[in-house]
């Protein structure tokens, strides 16, 4: 009995002495903590009679209570009772009481007392059972075939047969004694003692109903007790008829829009909600209870199953918009390539009617890729918190949908999950709605998932998670309020699971029975929930049957009007469907306000003050590192001399945006110092932790504010989240940073289906920057290449095409490309391409290929003089040496791009070539500098062209660059590559190899009779 005994040495220090112990706490002269823990009642509670310290204690207690039951606490009252049913010599006390004050019968008392503890600390212990495992043998499935955790087996330790008492020690003739209730628990309401049928009773009713709550794994009490309070208390699970009304009118349009949709387009893919048509009003409820608290704006992201009645009933889409999405006749805007109906996202203002508080709803487009836009939700919601100065997410938040396959299976839920506690990535609680089919595709969950629940990857952050039976309309919505409760109490994520099912297939076209035939004959059995929830409001007379037929003629009338509305439209407008509008950047008709693009240089004094910033420590008493003070005085002497490497060029782009009130973040995987520690953005004071210091926030007075956060160890979450920070404002320069460049495959979902074609889908600028550190130097295959290949191959410009040179054609040509690609091989150009990104007067995504050992290159530097006024960046860099000065004299043109230029520059020049080779550095890739190249190939008419790259011949720039140097000359002469021989992987990992590949193309290179004989 040691657990006995350290519980009656806790609860032993409380009220001493006859006369307090008599008057119990009707006197309020004891005190127990437990009430403010528990919340119900201010009225203390006595301790345990059971841990008394001696006899004489419990004899002088005895003695009142036989003079008086009500001379003592009712608990003590129980207590004696419970004595007297389990002693033997109950009768002879009744005949004898004399006796039994002289401690004859009272002789047995420790014994008694003990039991009586074993018995209240079983009932205690199986209070807690249930509540961390009730879910398990919750009423969830609305058909009855599975469980919702996979898992037949029912716990132990929950009393669903009376034999199972004796788990406790207890039996059958133990169900009708009282047990005072542990301050863990709030099913007693007002009452502190309960008769245990009563508390398994109260127990079942909280945790084995259509509602499994898993919480109990949460570290955090107050957490804990907040849960228990919202689903333990007696009562609480309760509506009144105005809110069921609601729930019904809300149901009424989430089934009868579906069925709408089937009658009129039966044969059409729509990926309805049929089987969890209580999404509708969950989503709404949710939104309701948000916005009564505060909440004026929110995001959310959600699979294609439902997406239409989720912006017919949730985001108020007009529904001639969405009805005439069916028609095969209807034409496209020319805005783009579109996208499929239930991919389309929508952004809508509007007055919420429930608490007639504006709110604002966006829900974001995505392609099928599920969970995919998961981190760009979180992304755009951290976004408008930032710049609404939300720092606590009480004005913005998020919600996600997820379906049940997709949210076990998905690596990027995981990784948004561990975003949601990092102080720069944090949107302070998501509220996670996964629409559980039980079934994937075609794929039973007992094969899909390794968990029990499909939400178990929430417990990872502390996620309460609500699972329920969604064939419960109340008590769907009842977990919804306590979910959106919970997200404004503790600026946590929390998980409704809607256990449902899906009425047809993956899309209605789908047969379903091939694969899962027991569960679609339950299926085709099943009543609708509109069905069910409405014979039982008028059962209740909570609504009448001819209000219940009005109420759905009425809507059923509102979409065949909407039907016949939307037959007049006769063309798509793919911006209808924009979920990020920027009505101030662009005009009304969402056109750039201009097509121009001022230059990008900066004044002398605001280079010299940046500089001067960099090279120092902003904050008196700061001690830094030797080795950062060493770098420190590297910039300063540079600053001195009026030269720039890369880490003072990326300074200036930067500090100057700031001083112009542009936003900048720069977010990734050790981006506050740099993966090659040129950066320090963030200085650590070597002897106070967690003292650090930002110069670049020391700018300026009024700057705005810079952002440099290092991110978990993801790519494919971190990426997309930056994607959807960069969505919220126009004005920001958003840049994400891969440790190394070929780590951006992790995450190339989002390059992929986000930002290589989001505008042409969805209408969607954005101005992301990726810096993808890429060069060939010995490190193996996979530090060395950030694959440019795929991002060119991915660029839309036609290579057979010679444009128009009309206009500023530098710009029109950016505006017409989907994003910009870019190898940089000065700090200058670096910090120009960064700074003209802002300067644009539209957004596209640019891709910069940063160097590695051109990081410390002594030649690898700017002067001041590349970044004063009037300057640009340049997409082309000519040469400028001697070839320059006798054009007609040079035996070949080179052209090349990134680091390969100072190898090939270093050769030229010991091979004493440099009036026969000229050498151009192709700055600009994607979109193709047409105009440049053909001034350089004009100008060296004599010379033969070649493309040199380090990469291997069937990756780098060679497939891009070549048919578009052969438009350029109109097929006239042949461009020779030099290059490494293909290959499988991207470099080798052998040093000598890689210095022979090296030494071999070199030599190619400017071996000037390496093509003679050659056919073109």
């Amino acid at each position: 009995m040691s657990q006995f005994r350290v519980i009656a040495g806790v609860l032993r220090g409380g009220c001493v002495g006859r006369s307090q112990l008599q008057r119990g706490y009707g006197g309020g002269l004891c005190r127990h903590r437990a009430d403010s823990t528990r919340g119900c009642s201010s009225k203390a509670k006595p301790l345990l009679p059971a841990v008394a310290s001696n006899s004489n204690y419990i004899d002088e207690m005895y003695l009142a209570w036989l003079e008086d039951h009500k001379n003592v606490h009712e608990s003590w009252d129980g207590y004696f009772r419970n004595v007297q049913v389990s002693s033997p010599s109950v009768e002879a006390g009744k005949r004898r009481p004399s006796a039994l004050l002289q401690g004859r019968v009272l002789s047995h008392t420790p014994d008694l007392t003990q039991k009586v503890v074993e018995d209240h600390l079983a009932v205690h212990s199986l209070i807690r059972a249930y509540q961390i495992r009730g879910h398990h043998v919750a009423q969830l499935d609305p058909l009855g075939i599975l469980e919702a955790d996979l898992d037949s087996f029912v716990p132990s330790d929950l009393i669903t047969t009376i034999d199972k008492l004796g788990f406790y020690g207890l039996d059958e003739s133990d169900l009708d004694r009282s047990f005072q209730l542990p301050p863990t628990t709030f099913i007693g309401g007002q009452d502190i003692t309960l008769p245990l049928r009563e508390i398994i009773r109260r127990l079942e009713t909280s945790y084995c109903g259509h509602i499994g709550v898993e919480f109990m794994f949460i570290n955090n009490v107050d957490q804990c007790q907040w849960i228990r309070q919202k689903f333990e208390t007696p009562g609480i699970l309760h509506f009144t008829n105005d809110e069921k009304r609601t729930l019904l009118a809300r149901l009424i349009r989430s089934t009868r829009f579906e069925d709408f949709l089937a009658r009129k387009w039966s044969s059409e893919k729509r990926f309805g909600l049929e089987g969890c048509e209580v999404l509708i009003p969950a989503l709404k409820t949710i939104i309701d209870t948000s916005s009564a608290a505060g909440i004026d704006s929110v995001i959310m992201g959600m699979p294609h199953r439902g997406r239409l009645n989720v912006l017919a009933n949730v985001i108020r889409k007009d529904l001639d918009q969405i009805f005439c999405q069916f028609d095969p006749k209807l034409e496209a805007a020319d805005e783009g390539s579109g996208d499929v109906k239930y991919h389309l996202g929508m952004y809508h203002e509007r007055i919420n009617r429930k608490t007639d508080k504006n709110i604002t709803l966006s829900l974001m487009a995505n392609p099928s890729h599920l969970e995919a836009v998961d981190p760009v939700v979180q992304g755009k919601t951290k976004a408008e918190q930032f710049y609404r100065g939300d720092a606590q997410g009480k004005k913005v938040m998020s919600i996600l949908m997820h379906g049940d396959a997709a949210f076990a299976g998905q690596g990027v839920v995981y990784e948004t999950f561990h975003l949601s506690e990092l102080p720069s990535y944090t949107t302070h609680g998501t509220i996670h709605v996964v629409v559980n089919n039980q079934i994937g595709f075609t794929t039973d969950p007992r094969v899909a998932r390794s968990s029990p629940y499909p939400t178990d990857v929430a417990r990872v952050v502390n996620a309460p998670i609500f699972h329920v039976n969604a064939d419960d309309p109340e008590a769907v919505m009842y977990v919804c309020r306590v979910a959106a409760e919970w997200k404004t109490t503790f600026n946590k994520d929390v998980v409704i699971d809607l256990v449902c099912y899906r009425r047809f297939g993956h899309n209605e076209m789908d047969e379903p029975m091939f694969t899962q035939p027991l569960m679609y004959k339950q299926i085709r059995r099943q009543e609708h929930v509109l069905k069910k929830y409405s014979d039982k409001l008028i059962a209740e007379r909570a609504v009448t049957l001819q209000e219940f037929e009005e109420e759905v003629a009425k809507y059923d009338k509102i979409c065949e009007e909407a039907y016949t509305s939307s037959k007049d439209e006769k063309i798509s407008h793919i911006r209808h469907w924009l979920d990020s509008p920027w009505p101030d950047f662009f005009t009304a008709e969402g056109e750039p306000k201009s097509m121009s693009c001022p230059p990008t240089g900066l004044d002398e004094e605001v280079l010299q003050h940046i500089g001067q910033t960099a090279s120092s420590v902003p904050l008196e008493d700061f001690k830094i590192h030797p080795g950062v003070s060493r770098i420190l005085r590297g910039r300063a002497e540079l600053v001195k001399n009026r030269q720039m490497d890369w880490a003072l060029g990326e300074y200036v782009a930067f500090g100057s945006l700031l001083k112009e009130g542009i936003h900048v973040r720069l977010s990734g995987q050790d981006v506050e110092r740099g993966t090659f520690s040129h950066r320090h953005h963030v200085l650590h004071d070597q002897e106070v932790d967690k003292r650090i210091c930002v110069p670049m926030n020391h700018l300026w007075a009024n700057q705005a504010p810079y952002t440099v956060c290092n991110s978990s160890l993801s790519e494919y979450g971190v990426l997309g989240f930056e994607l959807g920070f960069a969505m919220a404002n126009p004005n920001a320069l958003i840049l994400w940073e891969a440790q190394f460049g070929d780590f951006h495959n992790t995450a190339q979902c989002i390059i992929d289906q986000f930002i290589s074609s989001g505008q042409a889908k969805w209408v969607r600028n954005n101005g992301i920057v990726l810096l993808l550190p890429h060069g060939m130097e010995g490190m193996g295959p996979e530090h060395s290449s950030a694959r440019p290949e795929r991002f060119l191959q991915m660029s839309k410009d036609d290579p057979d095409h010679f444009p128009d040179f009309i206009g500023d054609f530098e710009v029109q040509q950016l505006y017409d490309s989907n994003w910009i690609v870019v190898n940089c091989s000065t700090p200058a150009n670096y910090s120009h391409v960064l700074r003209r990104q802002i300067q644009l007067p539209f957004r596209k995504p640019l891709v910069i290929f940063t160097p590695k050992s051109l990081l410390r290159h002594p030649d690898a530097r700017s002067s001041f003089d590349d970044f004063n006024k009037g300057t640009k960046f340049k997409r082309l860099i000519p040469d400028e040496g001697l070839a320059s000065q006798s054009p007609g004299q040079v035996k070949r043109l080179i052209f090349c791009t990134g680091k390969v230029y100072y190898e090939l520059a270093k050769e030229r020049k010991q091979l004493n070539l440099e009036k026969d080779v000229a050498i151009i550095r192709l700055e600009q890739i994607s979109p193709f500098p047409f105009d440049l190249v053909r001034e350089e190939a004009e100008k060296y008419t004599n010379a033969e062209l070649v493309w040199c790259q380090e990469e291997h011949k069937n990756m780098g720039y060679y497939d891009y660059v070549r048919p578009r140097f052969l438009t350029v000359v109109a097929n006239r002469k042949s461009i020779w590559y030099v290059g490494r021989d293909p290959a499988a992987a991207p470099a080798t990992g052998n040093k000598s190899t890689h210095l022979n590949e090296l030494k071999r193309f070199m030599d190619t290179a400017f071996n000037l009779s390496a093509f003679q004989g050659r056919d073109i």
